[in-house]
């Protein structure tokens, strides 16, 4: 059992649970894939925009935070479509090769990806009808706050539910005790340190892919954000908070030690729509087309209160349970241990289902597309 705290501490042990197991990303991705079908319309905007104008000979698409299981081949595949469409509709002779680079940190399940490209590509053979451009795939290890790519080589840069994620745990929060992430209970220099680290960290994103783009380029990105300007606010911090009140139970029964919970906190930021807009503009490489805000449900189903609450086997409380174990369960794993791992999310499955049953609880995602500026 360790500390999380520096770039390379988070980049060893941020990753979704891999393979295809009860707990694993694979399985327990829903909310993620609804964010993806809620930006369809903003990314298909995107890429008509930039082949309508580029008409490249090879279409160059990276997918940063791309974790594994069938969401990984989402947009992959509405893209091709997309491209395919209008080749045809423009009566091109040929196609354009695509080049699409999957990354995520090294610790990604990669290899879940890379089995499952033979039944991606016979399912796209059977819902298209006609011949696409060939497709070539790379998996990119590394942390997208750096150069991932070489210069000019990008055209279009896709990232869903990855760009809340920090670097790194913000540097002196120490004192942010009994809370794993900004509350209402945190002192000032938390709220502080979270922000600045933030700021650092979404403008090394852009810098680096100011580089990476060719001009005219595009990118659209989505991240779990927040609607108030109150960096504590229910939509961005109550998921999280709930989580906090499950460790401190079992901090207070003993089963967890106190100064594990006071060292313990997410390398994790919500933003707001105007924080990320200053980024963008204090940056200065993209312009903004667009800026959307979306919400899901947490347990991501339409039907999200019609179901027993009383039931810990019900529909809202496995769902979300099952989401957040799979997205956190390497960080607490790594400072906690394994040993406590179920009984933290039986906990937090009961907290989940009483909260679930009294309010309508939703995550916040922020949507912004850009242009690389010529």
């Amino acid at each position: 059992m360790e500390k999380i705290e520096t770039r390379k501490d988070v980049a060893q042990v941020l990753h979704m649970n891999g393979g295809t197991g009860e707990t694993s990303y694979a399985k327990n991705s829903l909310l993620q894939q609804k964010a993806i079908s809620l930006t369809k319309a903003l990314r298909e905007e995107a890429i008509t925009s930039l082949y309508l104008k580029k008409v490249p000979r090879i279409l160059s698409i990276a997918d940063l935070g791309c974790s594994s299981g069938p969401n990984t081949f989402m947009v992959i595949s509405e893209i091709i479509k997309t491209v395919e469409n209008l080749c045809r509709e423009m009566k091109h002779k040929e196609s354009p090769e695509y080049h699409f680079f999957m990354n995520d940190l090294p610790e990604n399940d990669f290899n879940s990806i890379f089995k499952s490209l033979g039944s991606f590509k016979e399912k796209l053979s059977d819902e298209i009808e006609a011949e696409t451009g060939p497709c070539f795939f790379t998996g990119v290890p590394g942390s997208f706050y750096g150069r991932v790519f070489p210069t000019k080589t990008l055209h279009f840069v896709h990232s869903s539910y990855s760009l809340h994620w920090l670097s790194r745990v913000p540097q002196g929060v120490e004192n942010n005790k009994g809370n794993i992430y900004m509350a209402r209970s945190s002192p000032s220099n938390v709220l502080k340190a979270y922000y600045e680290e933030f700021q650092k960290d979404f403008s090394s994103f852009l810098k680096s892919r100011a580089k990476e783009l060719v001009e005219g380029g595009k990118m659209v990105l989505t991240l779990l954000g927040r609607t108030s300007e109150v960096q504590y606010s229910e939509d961005g911090c109550d998921i999280w908070d709930l989580l906090a009140l499950a460790l401190s139970d079992m901090v207070s029964e003993g089963k967890i030690n106190e100064e594990k919970l006071d060292t313990f906190n997410l390398p994790l930021y919500q933003p707001s729509p105007s924080e990320v807009r200053l980024e963008v503009l204090k940056e200065g490489s993209f312009t903004i087309n667009c800026l959307e805000i979306s919400e899901v449900h947490w347990n991501a189903h339409d039907g999200w209160n019609a179901f027993d609450s009383k039931s810990l086997d019900s529909v809202g409380g496995y769902n979300v349970t099952k989401c957040m174990r799979a997205v956190n369960e390497p960080l607490l794993i790594t400072h906690f241990g394994e040993a406590v791992i179920d009984e933290i999310f039986r906990r937090y499955h009961a907290i989940l289902i009483d909260r679930t049953s009294k309010n309508n609880v939703k995550f916040i995602n922020l949507s912004i597309s850009m242009t690389r500026n010529e």
